[in-house]
């Protein structure tokens, strides 16, 4: 682990703190390093079933460090530095909950929407920063625009380098949740909590279901909800849940 960020594991939950407070989280080569790393540690991490990603101090990330050199194309870069840990997090059985604190900029807006969940905190913001130095949004930023405002409106969030508010981000199902600032950190982690306590083997179905659910049809949908179940029909956890919710108990999952 880098002091770049910070990684604790609470059970069934860890929690990853971008640490570099002093430049607001800017993803400097090595802090992007770091994530790549441990994305893939935590991913083959059994017992955890929720991470929450987060920045040090007043904002969650200022976006690409560009006071790093910039020698190959960026398109290498975005490749090379960003894809394995965005697509890490995309992939993993895991649920991902970004906590937005102040800003999250540039590329770190396209980190937080990569998560799978989000809370903001009232005051936060995700800032399309590209348009004022003559760029076009990157790590993911266009894709997830588009999912979540389409066309029309990511359009206009992009060439105006839009701030999009907390109220704004609820309103278009980017966040899930909006705490008061100073209430974010405590709520963040009770929700995680409570996810956590979930049947593993069922987040992970959900998580795959509805990631490719924008590029099947409902034919192909129902199919795949179908492959999905009958593996989940063939688990200890089903079976458990089943003679738990006769005996009026709490199930124990043992993720098999």
């Amino acid at each position: 682990m880098s002091d770049v960020l910070e990684i604790d594991i609470d059970g069934a939950l860890a929690t990853f703190t971008m640490n570099r407070p002093e430049k607001l989280n800017a993803l400097s080569d090595e802090l992007k390093e770091a994530l790549r790393v441990n994305v893939g540690r935590i991913n083959d991490n059994k017992d955890v079933k929720v991470v929450i990603l987060k920045g040090a101090g007043r904002g969650f990330s200022a976006g690409a460090d560009l006071s790093g050199p910039r020698a190959d194309p960026i398109s290498f870069h975005l490749d090379i530095d960003y894809k394995p840990f965005l697509t890490g997090i995309e992939r993993s059985d895991k649920i991902w909950i970004a906590q937005v604190r102040g800003a999250a900029a540039g590329a770190a807006a396209g980190v937080a929407m990569t998560c799978d969940l989000m809370t903001m905190a009232e005051d936060a913001y995700l800032y399309m920063a590209f348009a004022a130095i003559a760029l076009v949004p990157d790590g993911g930023n266009v894709h997830h625009l588009h999912r979540h405002l389409g066309y029309n409106k990511a359009l206009e969030t992009i060439l105006e380098g839009k701030k999009l508010t907390a109220a704004e981000c609820l309103a278009a199902g980017i966040a899930n949740k909006v705490f008061a600032t100073d209430d974010l950190e405590a709520q963040t982690r009770t929700w995680a909590q409570s996810l956590a306590q979930g049947a593993p083997l069922a987040l992970a179905a959900a998580k795959r279901l509805l990631r490719k659910a924008p590029h099947l049809s409902l034919g192909e949908m129902i199919t795949e909800e179908g492959w999905e179940q009958t593996a989940l029909l063939k688990t200890a956890d089903f079976q458990e849940g089943v003679q738990a919710f006769f005996e009026k108990r709490r199930p124990v999952w043992k993720g098999a």
